[in-house]
């Protein structure tokens, strides 16, 4: 039986831990991985993708990697379609969406992304102009081909057909968008961690990403990165946020907290965890489903077996956490 690994981004590569074992292992080290994704749970399947390399691919849990194609692309953001483990997608830099149909085989781009109307405004606060890039990909649990894509700084936007054709800017969608995530089983609620205005950093969509909603009430911070929700419970969702950028990203103080929402109640604080460190990932289980893990950019890995009202750090521990980091559950 495979233990509850830990996959990170580090900067120089990517570091997996596993519970239990003593020691971490470097893997794909020189190259610049941006994001990580993984396929259903118990497939053992990872991707990841490079600002230099394309993308590589794993199928046993992170312990052997492979090039899987799109090697001259800028790879910001990667997806597996849960209802169909050959299917991927990838966003790029300029943003740009390609689809595999045969597990990283071959890659097709989508013409039609290029076509978005108001692209030109899209524009990463980080970038130059006209490098914006798509910085989240999520698949609905149900249909392989409705995806939802996130630029930094741009646009919420939707496809229905794989990615043949997309829509606008979805409306009420954080345009500022960090993470997206799509429920496990409902594949009607989607979520997105974002900048929002006025200290709201997380949106909900409730009909497949057609439309958001960016609900207010017991925040006191805007700046949105990493989203989650409770895997059996649609209404239960998570979201990390800072005060701003530069205290998420500036590694001193990072001012950040966990916030729950359930239903139509406020948001509630989640208070355990050290807020000078920024939790660039948040983790479920289908398997656990009270259960949340929580990436900090310092490389500790907290836990909470109670959707976050109690939290301990794990014995194990990454280099850093990077921007993303996944969980490989037990075979």
């Amino acid at each position: 039986m495979r233990a509850r690994s830990f996959i990170s981004t580090t900067g120089t590569g990517i570091t997996r831990v596993t519970e239990g074992e003593p020691s971490n292992t470097e893997h794909l080290h020189g190259h610049s991985v941006s994001s990580l994704a993984t396929g259903a749970a118990k497939t053992g399947l990872v991707l990841a993708g490079t600002e230099d390399s394309g993308i590589f691919l794993s199928s046993d849990g992170g312990v052997i990697w492979t090039q899987s194609g799109l090697a001259d692309e800028t790879v910001m953001a990667v997806a597996v379609a849960p209802s169909d483990p050959r299917r991927f997608y990838a966003g790029v830099r300029p943003s740009g969406v390609f689809r595999s149909d045969d597990g990283g085989e071959t890659w097709v781009e989508s013409e039609s992304f290029r076509q978005i109307r108001g692209r030109r405004m899209w524009r990463s606060p980080a970038s130059p102009p006209f490098t914006a890039y798509v910085q989240a990909l999520a698949v609905s649990p149900d249909d392989p081909d409705v995806v939802v894509a996130g630029i930094e700084f741009g646009a919420v936007v939707r496809s229905a057909d794989g990615g043949e054709t997309w829509s606008n800017h979805r409306p009420k969608a954080i345009r500022d968008c960090h993470s997206l995530v799509w429920h496990a089983t409902e594949g009607e609620f989607v979520y997105e961690g974002g900048a929002g205005i006025g200290k709201r950093p997380g949106a909900r969509s409730t009909d497949g990403g057609e439309s958001w909603r960016k609900p207010g009430g017991g925040l006191d911070r805007g700046y949105g990165w990493s989203v989650a929700a409770h895997p059996t419970k649609p209404t239960i969702w998570y979201v990390s946020a800072s005060t701003g950028p530069f205290a998420a990203h500036g590694g001193d103080d990072a001012k950040a907290a966990v916030f729950r929402r359930t239903g139509e109640r406020n948001w509630v604080r989640l208070d355990g965890l050290p807020g000078t460190s920024m939790p660039y990932a948040l983790v479920t289980d289908p398997a656990m489903p009270d259960h949340l893990w929580a990436g900090l950019a310092d490389g500790s890995i907290w836990h909470s077996p109670n959707r976050g009202d109690d939290w301990d750090q794990l014995d194990e521990r990454l280099p850093a956490v990077e921007r993303a980091m996944v969980m490989v559950p037990p075979a």
